[in-house]
């Protein structure tokens, strides 16, 4: 393991630690409360949000990673087997996102741990997208996508409390009313903006399948003639050890789509927007590293504009199209 790598390792573990010491106790004490209520876990808030609407008075519902901390590389920390051992139902991406070793192993030794992505891919074959040799895992980028967790949600809770069915099904539907109306509103946005201001450049590779769904034109159907519209200097996750070709290859895609703002994400270190943005320069290409952040991975702070998951992807939208509409 690269000395990088450890560091943002320690990093996360560190600051883990201090949310949970830091964070009130009370909706922990309320989840480990028995209260006849099911106790259902969620590996990251983007998940936790759509199983808290649809379960809505029948079940306590907890994220595991919280704050700005990286589900990718995330490793349990004090307190973590206690929820993982309490969890009547745990939900979790899958398609490699959580690839902990320590979270990963609970994960696939629980009775009752369904991997919702996993799901998406077996339903939807067609819709994964692959870098390399490697699954996307970044589904909830695209918000039609993400609302196919929903059927597995609805079946895991009802598999637990039957007679919850009803009540879960009734807000499935809703819920799923109100995630298509958004996905198509936040298309219909983007297509106002012209095609040639319609490139992203962001930390790390999240943004593929929001790049797909609501970036690309409409006559830009396969990877190859949309993918063009978005790159990183990081890879799927944010914790591999960065070379020069991989700033070269952002510093080119600058150049050649006249690319004048770069976006920072959450919980993704600026260093390599940093040293991509000074390389520009040297090269006489002015490129500012937008003062707005993007979430990617892990949903705003509680109070904050993009703390739910729709609130999240808005937030992500609204950031592209002022920016965009603002230069010119």
């Amino acid at each position: 393991m690269s000395l990088k790598i450890l560091w943002r390792l320690l990093c996360s573990i560190c600051l883990s630690c201090m949310i949970v010491g830091c964070s009130s106790s009370s909706e922990m004490d309320q989840w480990m409360q028995p209260n006849g209520k099911i106790k259902v876990l969620s590996t990251t808030a983007m998940i936790d949000n759509i199983v808290g609407q649809i379960g809505e008075g029948r079940i306590d519902h907890l994220a595991l990673v919280i704050g700005e901390i990286d589900p990718h590389s995330y490793e349990l920390v004090k307190g973590d087997d206690e929820k993982l051992s309490l969890a009547q139902v745990i939900f979790y991406n899958g398609l490699g996102l959580e690839h902990g070793a320590s979270l990963r192993y609970k994960l696939m030794t629980h009775p009752r741990a369904i991997a919702v992505g996993a799901v998406v891919q077996k339903r939807y074959p067609d819709l994964i997208l692959h870098t390399g040799h490697e699954i996307d895992p970044h589904i909830w980028m695209d918000i039609s996508m993400w609302s196919h967790i929903i059927d597995p949600i609805v079946e895991q809770l009802t598999a637990v409390d039957p007679e919850g069915h009803d009540l879960f099904v009734k807000n499935a539907e809703a819920l799923a009313q109100k995630m298509a109306e958004e996905h198509r509103a936040i298309q219909a946005a983007f297509q106002e903006i012209p095609q040639e201001k319609r490139y992203l450049v962001t930390s790390h590779d999240a943004f593929n399948y929001f790049t797909r769904a609501y970036l690309a034109a409409p006559d830009e159907t396969t990877p190859s003639q949309w993918q063009k519209r978005c790159e990183a200097p990081e890879g799927l996750a944010p914790d591999g050890q960065l070379s020069i070709s991989d700033i070269q290859a952002v510093i080119d895609h600058l150049i050649h789509y006249h690319i004048t703002t770069v976006f920072p994400e959450s919980n993704v270190s600026r260093d390599s927007l940093t040293k991509i943005v000074h390389a520009c320069r040297q090269k006489g290409l002015e490129v500012v590293i937008s003062s707005e952040i993007l979430y990617g991975d892990a949903m705003g702070g509680e109070g904050s504009d993009a703390d739910t998951y729709l609130l999240m992807i808005q937030h992500d939208a609204n950031v592209l199209l002022q920016t965009w509409k603002n230069n010119g």
